[in-house]
């Protein structure tokens, strides 16, 4: 007999790879139950009603800060759950693929290419499994509404999760009067659920954790992925943030940690806003190869110095290999002087109590 949802959890309690944690205990009773009225249910009926108002439940909306395994429940409940029909998807990857299906129904001359789009997908999924849910492109938030409300009138039901409780979502967008019926959509239909106590289990994986390394060789390279392994269980995906209709993408990414390298982040051309999206959008940053700073590159030590500030102030974990302590960095040229807030910074972010 295939185990249950309760099973799997507390057997990985068992096992010790994941800590008790009471905020994960109460959000998956919320699954479990959820997911026992989606299988009991007919395709095209309501999946069951909240006391209060008797309003039909369309979905659950999971929420709450980064690290608190949200995405490990996510799959755990996808594994578990006994709908035939269903999907799970990052958030802004089923966005795009929205958006590139429109295109090719506007090419068969369709007007409202959203209508057809949202069929397509009911018909396919009954359960519409989406982890991270953000909204920070205009395009999305003009559409996500609509796009949703057609989808579950056909029968889909949705669980996603979100770093942001409902209203925090599109906060200050452009025309986000445009987005209020998503908005309106989830706290009418879903059923939400913030994770809001217990720990970020990646605090007491990193404690006492060696977390800045030098040089940066393969000594280095061999401790990061020892961390990265037990942090990611060495699963990953892209992850994609979009700023001002542009998108950073961090090539390995998994539940609230990425790793990447020093000119992936550094050597392209970002500014304060990006530093500041990646930073809201993890718990731990894996960054390797930082090189001696100078005024032979000027460009990417200023950007490093947004980027731990942003960090900084986001209280990211921070693990690193670079060329040199960080006093011994940036010692010379232009902004040496400035580097030494960095150097305070980088020290303390080393520190067994950051972030407390």
């Amino acid at each position: 007999m295939d185990k249950t949802l309760l099973e799997i959890y507390e057997s990985k309690i068992a096992a010790d790879e994941i800590q008790v944690d009471d905020g994960q205990r109460a959000a998956l009773k919320v699954l479990i139950n959820f997911d026992n009225n989606l299988s009991l249910t007919p395709t095209r009926t309501s999946i069951f009603r909240r006391k209060k108002n008797n309003s039909t439940i369309s979905g659950v909306y999971l929420w709450g800060g980064v690290g608190r395994g949200k995405s490990m429940l996510m799959d755990m409940f996808f594994a578990c759950s006994r709908v035939k029909r269903k999907q799970r998807r990052h958030f802004l990857e089923f966005m795009q693929y929205i958006h590139s299906q429109m295109n090719l129904v506007r090419k068969n001359g369709v007007n409202d290419a959203i209508m057809p789009v949202a069929k397509k997908i009911a018909a396919d999924t009954r359960l519409l499994c989406l982890d991270e849910c953000q909204v920070d492109d205009i395009t999305d938030a003009m559409i996500v509404g609509r796009l949703f409300q057609i989808v579950i009138n056909n029968g889909t039901v949705v669980v996603t999760t979100s770093n942001r409780a409902p209203h925090e979502l599109y906060k200050n967008g452009i025309n986000r009067h445009l987005f209020a019926p998503f908005i309106e959509l989830i706290n009418e239909q879903f059923k939400i659920h913030q994770i809001d106590y217990g720990q970020d289990y990646r605090q007491s994986c990193l404690s006492g954790e060696t977390k800045y390394f030098v040089p940066a060789d393969t000594v280095a390279a061999s401790k990061i992925d020892e961390i990265w392994s037990r942090l990611s269980g060495c699963k990953f995906t892209q992850h994609v943030i979009v700023v001002h209709g542009r998108e950073l993408v961090l090539d390995q990414y998994c539940n609230g940690v990425a790793r990447t390298d020093f000119w992936n982040l550094c050597g392209q051309a970002y500014g304060p806003a990006d530093y500041l999206a990646i930073s809201n959008s993890l718990r731990v940053l894996m960054i390797e190869n930082i090189p001696l700073l100078s005024r032979s590159n000027y460009n990417e030590a200023k950007r490093f110095v947004m980027l731990i500030d942003a960090l900084y102030e986001a209280k990211v974990h921070l693990i690193a290999s670079a060329a040199a302590q960080p006093e011994k960095l940036y010692v010379e040229g232009v902004g040496a002087f400035e580097f030494e807030r960095t150097v305070s910074r980088l020290h303390e972010m080393q520190s067994g109590d950051w972030r407390k």
